[in-house]
């Protein structure tokens, strides 16, 4: 079932219940209104009965049996008026009866030993509970609600058609914007266009999803710019380590040409630019994989996570004679352990890199803050606005291993966590200092 049919449906749903609700509340109301105007006549005919109060046909049953007057058809005499008569029955009762194809409204009334009832000019005291029954013509009541339940019928039919007309109408009418929106969007599949956008409308629920659609048109579009971004910066990354290896492994075809020394060398370049190779395609990995990781969303302790960083960072600052002063404090963060571990240990291979043989790196967290300062040669103040872009190295750092990703890997972490990085120059050791800020549990 369509969209367009559900919306037919549910209208001619709602009209037929709204219909069939307000006749049966009518036809109920009018049969109300005629059997309790009829009621209420044979309770005033029974008040004043020695009146003959509208000259209501009544009659009177005695416990024997007898009938009076005498020529009261005794067809109108069964169980329920014999159980009123004998005193089976107290009070008295309303209903409705069929006789000779009639329809007849009845009160019996339930009489007492020793009740005066009139008969004729003169009174007299009942001696056995008796019944005395009103009866009143109920027919042309009857073939009122009759009508009544035709008029509602043929008042339904026509209704409920209007409502079927009017729910087509109404719904080719409130799911033509739809419509708009769906071949909008449908064109933009087809054609591959990010960068069209829809036009919002009014405040309402289609401009909501128009702006909604918008929104996500613009992360798709951004998306896709960074994913052509990574992919060119990336190839022209892998250009020239694979540009050399290929110029080795040709040099390397004249082995038995070059020198012992000559050849080590050469070896050793391979497996260094190997290793390069190899860094990058991790970091390119690492960046792919954006907020996938496979670290659970966790609270953890921050001073213990930098700890297990700086332990693994001093077995490679050993060998420049790299000192790495530390201060913790206890705090802790929610977030993927893995991912935080990753950023920070990339703040330390940047800053062992970066720090002359024999000086001084200094780590510090306390309250969600992380700093790590190194001794090198700092962060240029025109290179602050780069330094966290994939693949952009500093004139200073061209000649040296890596492949300008690290501190793009350390800003997605941190955005993913929530937190914020910057860099400037510390006071005291004058190389750069970076800070991440997280937010605390």
């Amino acid at each position: 079932m369509t969209f367009r049919s559900r919306v037919i449906a549910a209208t001619v749903i709602a009209a037929t219940l709204a219909v069939v609700l307000a006749s049966l509340a009518s036809f109920l109301t009018s049969r109300n209104a005629l059997t309790h105007s009829v009621d209420e006549s044979l309770l005033q005919a029974y008040q004043h009965s020695d009146e003959n109060f509208g000259g209501t046909p009544s009659f009177l049953v005695l416990a024997s049996g007898t009938i009076s007057p005498v020529n009261t058809n005794t067809a109108l005499v069964d169980a329920t008026v014999k159980a009123y008569s004998k005193g089976q029955q107290k009070g008295y009762t309303f209903r409705t009866i069929e006789f000779n194809n009639q329809a007849l409204r009845e009160l019996i009334v339930g009489l007492p030993v020793g009740t005066v009832v009139a008969s004729g000019n003169t009174d007299f005291s009942l001696p056995t509970t008796a019944a005395d029954v009103f009866v009143v013509p109920f027919e042309g009541q009857i073939t009122e609600l009759r009508g009544l339940v035709r008029t509602l019928l043929f008042v339904s039919a026509g209704v409920l058609l209007m409502a079927l007309s009017l729910g087509v109408i109404l719904a080719r009418a409130a799911l033509h914007p739809l419509e708009d929106v769906t071949d909008d969007i449908e064109d933009i599949a087809e054609t591959s266009d990010m960068s069209r956008r829809l036009i919002e409308g009014d405040i309402d629920e289609l401009g909501r999803l128009r702006r909604t659609f918008n929104r996500l048109l613009g992360t798709v579009e951004d998306s896709q710019q960074l994913q052509r971004q990574l992919v060119l910066d990336a190839s022209h990354e892998l250009r020239t380590p694979l540009t050399s290896l290929r110029t080795n492994a040709q040099v390397l075809s004249r082995a038995q040409q070059l020198a012992p020394e000559d050849l080590e060398q050469l070896t050793n370049d391979m497996v260094a630019q190997v290793d390069e190779l190899a860094a990058l395609v991790g970091d390119l990995a690492e960046l792919a994989r954006g907020e996938r990781s496979e670290g659970p969303v966790q609270e953890f302790r921050l001073d213990d996570a930098v700890e297990e960083c700086v332990e693994t960072a001093r077995t490679y600052a050993r060998i420049k004679n790299i000192i790495i002063e530390v201060d913790l404090e206890t705090s802790k963060v929610v977030g993927r352990r893995d991912r935080l571990v990753r950023a920070i240990s990339n703040l330390l291979t940047n800053a062992i890199k970066f720090t002359p043989a024999g000086s001084e790196i200094r780590v510090f967290s306390a309250a969600g803050v992380i700093t790590v300062s190194d001794s090198g040669p700092g962060v240029a103040e025109e290179d602050v606005p780069f330094i966290f872009n994939r693949f952009w190295r500093s004139p200073l750092s061209r000649g040296l291993p890596g492949s300008g990703l690290g501190l793009s890997i350390v800003d997605q972490v941190v955005s993913e966590l929530g937190g914020s990085v910057v860099v400037d120059r510390d006071p005291q050791l004058g190389g750069a200092r970076f800070c991440i800020t997280l937010a605390t549990v």
